[in-house]
């Protein structure tokens, strides 16, 4: 009896060392929930503004889904680090607010640009350390310029929807005290329950549920210098500031030192490959990453790379449901999709807009970068991100040049 038990602990123990754990599983898919609850209204909103049809947002969702869902199996499992990818959500922001400007084709040849900065950029240390010297103020204040007018947006609607506003808010106040680690997930529960009630009010998408795998839509990309600085430029910048360097930072945070040379090369020639179906940006993730690395993942943290592993075959699973996920989506009318995109990127912005007036120095140029990014404006074909950019090290520039402390 007592070996039988004993055989029984072992095989258990054995089993527990060599494959996956519930809570392996549980942070995994708890990793993209939040991940696909916080942001894909506003990848959806993105692919739509870019001029993609129903399809081609469908190939969207299935692109960034396997991408994401590849990366994550196969780096955490060759380096047995958890390694969790995602898209860029404050790149999607900027995206949302410059995409319209540009033609399908010239957008899917700024992705390319951008997969062709990501790699060069993870080939060079020096390069990488380079960027990393923009001040987090520059940086921080570009990110909040991107982010504010999505926010101001939650209020745009008050007049006509006073008590679909009242109620989100209401959640979004009473969740951040009782359960924030789900509020966004309840705030996308209640977005559903609200567009049933307004079918009538929705918006007419003409988009056809289709039982049935999703299938990729390849558009074959044109470059256009204007399209390559105005949103290449910019998404790379913001991906590897925002994204690449807080995920490196989170590896460390939690006593893991991999390679990140072959990681984001990797991370780069697969965004590279599956831009023209919609992959429009891939990184290494910071806020879900870190779910799937915590001490209630795995007493061991040897074996914290299995709930990237999970997180991975969700993303995969999650991407072949891309269809009902955009037939969901793309009926919510549009005072819904400004709600759930601004309150979920308040936290970001709240983070951004302190960041960005922490250094009392840097203060003045990241009120101008901020200000100037948030404007919205478009100028020889740049959108105002880019002049933010070069604004704010403008001034700072000309500050260390006249002595003052920065």
């Amino acid at each position: 009896m007592f070996q039988s038990k004993t055989s029984k602990y072992v095989q258990r123990k054995a089993w527990a060392m060599s494959g996956f754990s519930l809570r392996h599983i549980s942070a995994g898919v708890t990793a993209v929930i939040v991940g696909y609850s916080s942001a894909v209204v506003i990848v959806i909103d993105v692919a739509k503004r870019a001029g993609a049809s129903d399809a081609m947002v469908v190939s969207w969702l299935l692109a960034l889904g396997l991408g994401m869902g590849i990366t994550c199996i196969a780096f955490s499992w060759f380096t047995k680090v958890p390694v969790v990818t995602a898209w860029s959500t404050p790149g999607a922001a900027f995206l949302l607010t410059t995409i319209e400007q540009y033609s399908y084709s010239d957008a899917i040849g700024a992705f390319i640009v951008c997969a062709c900065l990501s790699l060069i950029t993870a080939q060079s240390r020096l390069l990488l350390k380079q960027i990393s010297r923009i001040p987090p103020a520059i940086s921080s204040a570009l990110l909040a310029g991107i982010l504010l007018p999505l926010c101001l947006a939650i209020f745009s609607d008050v007049n006509e929807y006073p008590y679909i506003v009242a109620s989100f808010l209401a959640v979004y106040i009473a969740g951040s005290r009782l359960f924030p680690q789900y509020l966004m997930l309840v705030l996308l529960i209640l977005s559903l329950i609200v567009t049933v009630f307004m079918q009538g009010q929705a918006s007419d998408s003409g988009f056809t549920f289709v039982i049935g795998a999703p299938t990729p839509v390849w558009v074959t990309p044109t470059l256009s210098w204007s399209a390559a600085i105005g949103l290449g430029v910019p998404l790379f910048i913001i991906t590897t500031l925002s994204q690449n360097l807080p995920g490196i930072a989170i590896h460390h945070v939690h006593g893991y030192f991999p390679d990140h040379k072959p990681i984001l090369s990797g991370i780069a020639v697969v965004q590279g490959i599956l831009a023209p179906f919609g992959g429009f940006t891939f990184n290494l993730a910071a806020i879900t990453a870190a779910i799937c690395m915590g001490n209630e993942v795995d007493n061991d943290k040897q074996q914290r790379y299995k709930a990237a592993i999970a997180a991975g075959i969700a993303y995969v699973i999650v991407g072949l449901c891309a269809s009902a996920i955009v037939a969901l989506f793309v009926s919510m009318p549009k005072v819904i999709i400004h709600l759930l995109a601004g309150l979920a990127l308040l936290a970001t912005l709240q983070g951004a807009f302190s960041k960005s007036m922490e250094t009392q120095s840097h203060r003045a140029p990241a009120l101008l970068t901020l200000l100037c990014t948030a404007s919205g404006f478009s100028l020889l074909s740049l959108p105002s991100a880019v002049w933010g950019l070069g604004l704010g090290l403008g001034l700072l520039f000309v500050q260390k040049k006249e002595g003052k402390p920065s």
